[in-house]
């Protein structure tokens, strides 16, 4: 039976059958992306919004997103689209090939736009669009964006990264226990992502702060001090920290993060990383 090696799932899947991020499917004895060019959202977006602070700020970027997604996260924001398509997202998708969203990414460029963005979705379940989409880009002398949570093997890595400006990687916490029983992911597979990614393009984190499971000084501290270490210690200067704030969301309804404790901790992560932003306060 064909194994998929897109993530940590690692999911078996029988002909016909898809894998648990509703992005891939056995097709003739192999593992395929189902999503291929398959755009759900499409918006001309501030690059801060990604969040990445400091690659080329003041910029726009075309955000382009499919479905799917190999995460399980509660709180997720874009759950329609990550892993609820076809029951709760009624508006489908559009087939994009990777010479159109370059096309529409150059119609942008005189509003501002330097490129395009993956994001809303988990990108990587279809790594393959990702990397087409990106060669697309730079041929036509743009940047390209991946905003990910970073779950993913060696193997689609090394494929991605080059083709890759500028990331904002999602480091959701800290523990394992947090990544395995609460996101049903692995920390260890994020954190080799962000040490490759962080030794070819430009790299901010971002963690969002969820009260009862990742909000203590001691586990921001750890996350900070690792970070700084990133790319034989130049990472002090050239990783970012986004300390997002939660609000309820989808499946969890716990109160939302309190503003104060985001800046407490961000004093703490100061300590370790010269640049540290605040989101959602």
């Amino acid at each position: 039976m064909p194994k998929c090696n897109v993530c940590h799932n690692h999911c078996d899947l029988e002909e016909g059958r898809e894998g648990l991020c509703k992005a891939r499917i056995c097709r003739d004895g192999k593992v395929v992306p189902k999503n291929y060019g398959h755009v759900t959202s499409i918006a001309l977006d501030p690059i801060e919004k990604k969040p990445l602070n400091l690659f080329y700020p003041g910029s726009k970027i075309i955000s382009v997103g499919s479905y799917g997604c190999n995460l399980r996260c509660p709180f997720c924001q874009n759950h329609e689209i990550s892993y609820d398509f076809g029951k709760e997202y009624p508006y489908g998708f559009r087939e994009m090939s990777p010479k159109e969203l370059a096309d529409i990414a150059l119609e942008y460029r005189d509003e501002g736009n330097i490129g395009v963005a993956f994001t809303y979705n988990e990108p990587l379940v279809g790594y393959e669009f990702v990397v087409d989409a990106a060669k697309a880009v730079h041929e036509i002398g743009m940047k390209t964006v991946l905003v990910s949570n970073g779950c993913v093997t060696k193997e689609v890595a090394e494929q991605v990264i080059p083709h890759i400006d500028a990331m904002n990687i999602d480091l959701k916490g800290f523990t394992d226990k947090y990544y395995q029983e609460v996101l049903r992911g692995d920390r260890k597979l994020v954190m080799d992502f962000i040490s490759m990614a962080a030794e070819v393009c430009h790299v901010e984190v971002t963690t969002l702060v969820v009260p009862g499971y990742n909000d203590t000084e001691d586990e921001i501290k750890e996350l900070s001090k690792w970070i700084a270490s990133l790319d034989n210690g130049r990472g002090k200067e050239k990783v970012a920290l986004h300390l997002s704030r939660y609000f309820p969301r989808f499946k969890m309804d716990a109160p939302a993060t309190d503003v104060d404790l985001i800046y407490r901790l961000k004093s703490v992560a100061a300590k370790e990383l010269d640049n540290v932003f605040t989101g959602n306060c």
